[in-house]
C-alpha cells in the first residue's frame, strides 16, 4: 500500500480553514500559513503586533531579532513575539527553506491555574526565540496530510493537531524550572522575586482597575517601596510596564474584526474609550482603526546583513 505524501508547499491551504484553539483560557486564533523553498530570500526587518512562528526543514540561515544574529538550521523552530524587530536571511551555500505560521494568542483574564496556562504564561514573556525541535517536522507533515485529504473529521484533527503545535512551539523555547530546594530559594535575590510577583499580577489582572494598594497589598510592603522596588529592578515604573502589556493585548485584539475598538479598550482595561485611541495612538504611531487597517504589520526599512 503506496502511503500518500502531500508536497510540503500545500501546507499553505491551512489559510482556507479558519482554526482556533483554548489552552487553558488562552485562545490562540490563527492569521496566516506560509512555506518558502529552500532558496536565497530574505524578509526585511518588520514588526508584527501577533506571534509568528517558523520552523527550518532544510538549509540554514540567520534569524535577526533585537538587533541579535541568530543562527539557524534545519530541524529548528524559532520565534518573533509580538512588537519585536526580526528578519531572516537565508543562506546562501545552504540556502533555507521553512514553514511558518501565525497567531494572536489572548490571555485569559481571570489567572489560570493549569501547567500548560503556566507554560504560557512564560512563553509570553520569554526571551529565548530559537531551538531545535526535530519532531515538530511530524506534526507540520501530518496537518499538510489533512488539509490536502480532508477526509471527514478533517477539521477536528487539525484542531488537536494545532493544540500540539502551539505547545510544542512554547515548550521549545520556554524554560520550565523545577521548583528549587527550600536552601536554594532563601538565595534567590528577593528584589526580583517581588517585582516578579507584581508583574504576574498585572498579568493576571490587566483585564480590570488595578489601584496601586491592591499591588502593593501583594507583595506586603508600601506603596512607596513597591513602587521603587519595581522601578529598580525592571527599569520601568509600574504604570509604564501595565501599559505596555495592556497596549500589546489590545494590538492582538484588534486584529479580530468581530470586536468593535470599544470592546478591544474595555478587554484590556480601558473604559475611556477616547483615552485609550489616544494612549494607543501615542504608543504605536497609528489610530487603533488605522493599526487594523494595516493587519498588525510593519516594515522598518532594509537593513544591510
Amino acid at each position: 500500500m503506496t502511503v500518500f505524501s502531500p508536497p510540503r508547499h500545500r501546507f499553505t491551504e491551512l489559510r482556507h480553514v479558519p482554526l482556533q484553539c483554548e489552552l487553558d483560557g488562552s485562545v490562540a486564533k490563527m492569521r496566516g500559513w506560509g512555506f518558502i523553498e529552500p532558496e536565497w530570500w530574505r524578509n526585511y526587518l518588520h514588526i508584527h503586533s501577533f506571534y509568528e512562528v517558523c520552523y527550518a526543514f532544510a538549509g540554514r540561515g540567520i534569524f535577526r531579532i533585537d538587533q541579535a544574529d541568530v543562527p539557524v538550521q534545519a530541524g529548528d523552530v524559532f520565534v518573533a513575539r509580538p512588537g519585536r524587530p526580526h528578519e531572516i536571511v537565508s543562506d546562501d551555500v545552504a540556502p533555507l527553506g521553512i514553514y511558518f505560521w501565525s497567531y494572536t494568542l489572548i490571555p485569559p483574564a481571570q489567572q489560570p491555574t493549569g501547567e500548560i496556562g503556566e507554560l504560557l504564561r512564560r512563553f509570553r514573556s520569554g526571551a529565548h526565540v530559537a531551538n531545535a525541535a526535530p519532531a515538530m517536522a511530524r506534526t507540520l507533515a501530518l496537518m499538510t496530510e489533512e488539509v490536502t485529504t480532508r477526509a471527514p473529521g478533517y477539521v477536528t484533527v487539525l484542531q488537536g493537531l494545532l493544540a500540539k503545535l502551539l505547545i510544542d512551539t512554547a515548550r521549545a523555547v520556554t524554560d520550565m524550572p523545577d521548583a528549587p530546594p527550600a536552601d536554594m530559594a532563601r538565595l534567590t535575590d528577593d528584589a526580583s522575586l517581588l517585582a516578579r510577583d507584581i508583574q504576574r499580577y498585572l498579568q493576571d489582572n490587566y483585564a480590570r482597575s488595578i489601584a496601586m494598594r491592591d499591588i502593593a497589598a501583594q507583595v506586603h510592603l508600601s506603596e512607596r517601596h513597591t513602587r521603587r522596588l519595581f522601578q529598580q529592578v525592571t527599569g520601568q515604573t509600574i504604570k509604564q510596564y501595565l501599559t505596555a502589556y495592556r497596549l500589546q493585548i489590545a494590538a492582538q485584539s484588534l486584529l479580530d474584526p468581530r470586536l468593535s475598538i470599544a470592546d478591544v479598550a474595555q478587554a484590556c482595561g480601558y473604559r475611556d474609550v477616547r483615552y485609550f485611541i489616544t494612549l494607543f495612538r501615542r504608543h504605536t504611531g497609528q489610530t487603533p482603526d488605522a493599526f487594523r487597517r494595516h493587519g498588525g504589520t510593519e516594515f522598518l526599512g532594509s537593513t544591510e546583513g
